[in-house]
């Protein structure tokens, strides 16, 4: 759920508005745990989370900023604790193994979607290529917005979890974190970082822009992870 202005890639990240109106009401909905049911289901009983409602658009959220970012300027840094760091233009990006996935969408907001078509480079295949070191265990990823949010190892390499560049078999629009986002379909969708520029790889975790403002450190959908239950 992060999005920005029209810096070019090239610029240094945009400082997020931290006392936004979104910022401020999302802040008091963790403190006051908004839309939380009380149930939980697991997929494999239930595809639609507890508290979700399904909607046929994409509903559109963000902090106030949205970065245009050319194609010939768009980098992707791949660093932290890997045996071989990446630094990727645009044609690199694209020029790796594709892969394609229909999977669902959950936003902590309540709305679901049902059976979107990405295309991509599938995170397994990109921890193939980096080799994380035995003591890396959290991923932080980091948007062109100033935008962060940060994963565990294992989620960020989930089955169907891909850096996607396409959506229904056109490019993914600015609006929703083209040229590139991450897409990890198993969490609430705030994990799933837009307008992707660096993936930090990590001996210990880091809380991201929401998990700092009292979003759950993990997200699971079925399970209403959507707030901290730490004071």
């Amino acid at each position: 759920m992060s999005e920005t202005s029209d810096s070019p890639a090239s610029a240094p990240e945009a400082a997020l508005p931290a006392d936004s109106k979104l910022t401020t009401t999302k802040q008091r909905w963790a403190r006051e745990g908004k839309f939380l049911t009380g149930k939980a289901t697991r997929p494999e009983s239930a595809r639609l989370p507890p508290g979700q409602h399904l909607v046929r658009d994409w509903p559109v959220l963000d902090l106030g900023m949205q970065p245009r970012l050319p194609l010939d300027r768009w980098r992707l840094d791949v660093t932290g604790a890997v045996e071989q760091p990446l630094s990727w233009d645009w044609e690199t990006f694209r020029a790796q193994k594709q892969t394609q996935e229909t999977t669902d969408i959950h936003c902590v907001t309540t709305w679901s979607r049902y059976d979107n078509r990405w295309e991509g480079l599938a995170t397994r295949d990109l921890l193939d290529l980096v080799m994380p070191k035995p003591e890396a265990s959290h991923v932080m990823l980091h948007s062109y917005d100033g935008y962060t949010t940060n994963l565990t190892l294992e989620d960020f390499g989930a089955e169907a979890a891909l850096i996607v560049h396409s959506w229904e078999g056109q490019p993914l629009t600015t609006e929703h974190g083209g040229p590139a986002r991450l897409v990890v379909p198993h969490l609430y969708f705030w994990k799933s970082a837009k307008w992707l520029k660096q993936i930090e790889f990590r001996t210990a975790d880091q809380r991201g822009f929401w998990e700092q403002r009292g979003y759950h450190n993990h997200a699971d959908p079925w399970t209403e992870q959507r707030y901290s239950d730490e004071e």
